[in-house]
């Protein structure tokens, strides 16, 4: 499956990312949650090659007070979000320890419990298309859209050249606009023609670039063919920058035949009711918005694309392609779009997002995209094997019941003490765990 030619929309280049392996470097840390938090830090420092001045910038999780205030509007503080570490992912035969920004109990354990299970049979295999991303540029109401196409296709060269002119710096890496598509559709006030120019952005997400380009050339549009430009904004479908991950994860591994048989009875599910479609994808993106958040990118933008590429046949279905092989093993695929960067923006204004690509060690924006497909992929295996299993709520009891039992005022050792008796019981409520904390005081 990997290494194919995208069955997505758009001219798609794929390849492999190609990596240097390092054996002394392993993501397979045994023991890795058991640690206490200096002694994880230490070993993703060393990992890493962290600074000590990068180390803490993860400890202190937000940029410095001077800085804040010209992130965004009218601040007035942060708000912290966990950050974590998820260990055992292979991919392309090298090994990344991944960073991981989320509220949710159990996603960062779930995400490297399905790169343990992959790793078995090599990890994960991915590749990615070309870094391109577009502009939407709406060219006015009109009854002769051939008229339209025809004006733009016979000054194509000339609007990329003008396009060009406002990044020298993608022009001299022989990147840039590229090409410029029209197509029709129908609008509230008639037919709409819109062009699409196309952007090679290499290693950035490339937004501002490339609402740049579009919002320069629009006035020329206009000029050539009389009509209003309406629109000229970045398309944040990215059908034409996508990756592409797959796995084969053994029978025994997953828990026997059993347990497979009834991940595909619940693939199928999603597959055929948008409800469980809709829940199926929320389970890929546990995992890569944790990642896109980590590293200072762009959620809003990844989270609609990958939504609205669930829906591109027409219908809104699961994201990862599930089945059995001739072994009985489990084959998984998943692709996705992929609105990413490694520079510019918060990648580099925000301290501790800087240490996470650091973390992650990627060297370009297409393997960031790769690692993100392998991260949406491991996260959904595991969930999906644990509903297939034992269910989803024992892998988040233990947190859920320490959130619970910190909520009812458990400090220090109390808090471990309180989750665990309420586990052991199966009861967690606030009142079960006031209950236990009232008798733990008691002694």
């Amino acid at each position: 499956m990997a290494g194919e030619k995208s069955r997505g929309i758009g001219p798609q280049i794929w390849r492999r990312t190609p990596v240097t392996v390092k054996k002394a470097r392993s993501s397979r840390i045994a023991g890795f949650y058991r640690l206490t938090m200096e002694e994880r830090l230490k070993a993703v420092r060393s990992f890493a090659g962290l600074t000590e001045e990068e180390a803490q910038a993860i400890v202190r999780g937000a940029p410095p007070r001077e800085k804040l205030d010209h992130l965004v509007e009218n601040v007035i503080g942060t708000i912290g979000i966990p950050l974590g570490i998820a260990t055992n992912f292979l991919i392309n035969g090298k090994d990344y320890l991944v960073p991981m920004a989320t509220d949710e109990s159990s996603v960062i354990a779930g995400a490297s419990n399905g790169a343990r299970m992959a790793r078995v049979k090599g990890g994960f295999k991915a590749t990615s298309s070309e870094p391109l991303m577009a502009a939407t540029i709406q060219i006015g109401t009109t009854r002769d859209a051939k008229r339209i196409r025809k004006i733009v296709d016979e000054n194509k060269k000339e609007l990329l050249r003008l396009a060009n002119t406002r990044s020298s710096t993608l022009s001299r890496m022989g990147a840039g606009a590229k090409d410029i598509q029209l197509h029709e559709v129908e609008g509230f006030y008639g037919r709409l023609a819109i062009a699409r120019l196309l952007v090679d952005v290499r290693d950035a997400m490339g937004a501002n670039i490339v609402n740049t380009m579009a919002e320069f050339i629009a006035p020329q549009i206009e000029k050539m063919t009389g009509e209003t430009v309406y629109l000229k904004v970045i398309d944040n479908y990215a059908v034409e920058r996508t990756a592409k991950a797959s796995c084969v994860v053994d029978s025994n591994t997953l828990g026997g035949e059993r347990v497979l048989d009834r991940f595909l009875q619940g693939y199928s599910c999603a597959c055929h009711d948008v409800h469980r479609a809709c829940g199926h994808n929320k389970g890929v993106m546990n995992g890569v918005t944790a990642v896109v958040l980590a590293t200072g990118n762009d959620t809003r933008a990844v989270e609609s694309a990958c939504h609205a590429y669930a829906a591109r046949s027409g219908t809104y279905r699961p994201l990862p392609v599930w089945e059995k092989n001739q072994d009985g093993d489990l084959i998984g695929e998943l692709e996705i779009p992929v609105p990413v960067g490694i520079v510019g923006g918060l990648t580099k204004n925000h301290p501790a997002a800087s240490a996470c690509i650091k973390i992650l060690g990627v060297q370009s924006a297409r393997e960031f995209g790769e690692v993100l497909a392998s991260v949406g992929l491991a996260s959904k295996l595991a969930a999906e094997r644990a509903l297939a299993d034992e269910g989803i709520q024992q892998g988040h009891m233990s947190l859920h019941a320490t959130n619970v039992a910190m909520t009812a005022g458990a400090q220090g050792d109390e808090i471990a003490r309180v989750a665990k008796a309420m586990i052991r019981e199966k009861e967690i409520s606030m009142k079960s765990a006031a209950e236990k904390l009232t008798a733990i005081r008691r002694g």
